[in-house]
């Protein structure tokens, strides 16, 4: 099952809007995906030479002023952290790697839940409307957006195990489908250097993709690589810095809608979502083709 909603908005003076309008979008995916809804939100860019982190700590009690002063002693940081929950954002200035390896090091507990210069990943267990109010969705603004809801089938109901999954600076997915080489990809990527936090399948197609960046390809062709190279049956949303693409296996036999305005483009699994939007009455809906490779990117 599971429902995706993404939304990219064509106009700089919507940016207020863009949480408000997501979360209206995630409503209609909940029974699609009852167990977890995540969402990652493109919003201010970071000042040069920092990056946005944004992390988790699964205990609700967890001490993150303690962690703050633990952080500011190793690195720099920009502004005041922002806490909602059980997560926190920290705009850092530092590598993305020497952050991990410190958190590895000296916070196991803390997981990096997403890093770059514009992207703020928040995920948790839980119905759309419930996990929207609990990191203040609405209140959110920014550029363009992807969301997911789950309901699990290849890994555990977690936190952890949610969508979506963000394995390079500013890069994330939501996948509705399977994958059945996941577990072999994952060994060949960990040479590579691409880090993983769970056994979740989507998790490697990120990583896929990350891995095939790094290398060269642009998000384009490392979405049509991984035609080849991706065992299974999937719809594929993914976020970067500037916009976002979707992707359909060769069978497409998992559903997806496209809409676009004068305003903005969106996807989702379903049209009801798309729906929610205004001008939606007025918009060019279509089917993305299997195999085809559909990009938005802010110039």
């Amino acid at each position: 099952m599971c429902g995706i909603v993404g939304l990219f908005l064509k106009r700089d003076d919507a940016g207020p809007d863009l949480g408000r309008l997501l979360a209206g979008m995630l409503g209609e995916m909940a029974d699609r995906g009852p167990d977890s809804t995540g969402f990652a939100i493109y919003g201010d860019a970071a000042p040069a030479g920092a990056f946005k982190a944004t992390l988790y700590a699964a205990d609700p009690a967890h001490d993150w002023p303690a962690f703050e002063r633990a952080l500011v002693a190793q690195f720099p940081i920009v502004g005041a952290p922002r806490y909602h929950g059980s997560h926190a954002v920290f705009t850092v200035r530092a590598s993305e790697t020497a952050l991990r390896d410190w958190l590895a090091a000296h916070q196991p507990s803390v997981r990096a839940f997403g890093f770059g210069t514009r992207i703020e990943v928040y995920k948790d267990v839980g119905l759309p409307a419930e996990v929207a109010r609990r990191y203040g969705l609405e209140g959110l603004r920014g550029s363009h957006a992807l969301g997911h809801t789950r309901m699990a089938t290849e890994s555990a109901v977690t936190t952890q195990h949610s969508h979506p999954f963000s394995t390079g600076a500013d890069l994330c997915l939501v996948h509705n489908g399977s994958l059945s080489n996941h577990n072999r990809l994952r060994q060949v990527l960990r040479r590579d250097g691409i880090r993983f936090d769970t056994d979740n399948d989507s998790e490697v197609a990120a990583g896929y993709l990350s891995h095939r960046l790094r290398h060269g390809a642009t998000l384009a062709e490392a979405l049509e690589s991984g035609l080849d190279d991706l065992d299974g049956f999937y719809t594929f949303a993914v976020g970067t810095r500037d916009g976002f693409a979707i992707l359909r296996d060769a069978i497409a036999c998992k559903p997806a809608v496209l809409g676009e305005t004068d305003d903005w483009v969106a996807m989702a699994t379903e049209y009801r979502a798309i729906a929610t939007l205004p001008g939606a009455a007025h918009a060019t809906i279509w089917e993305p083709r299997p195999a085809t490779v559909y990009n938005w990117q802010r110039q």
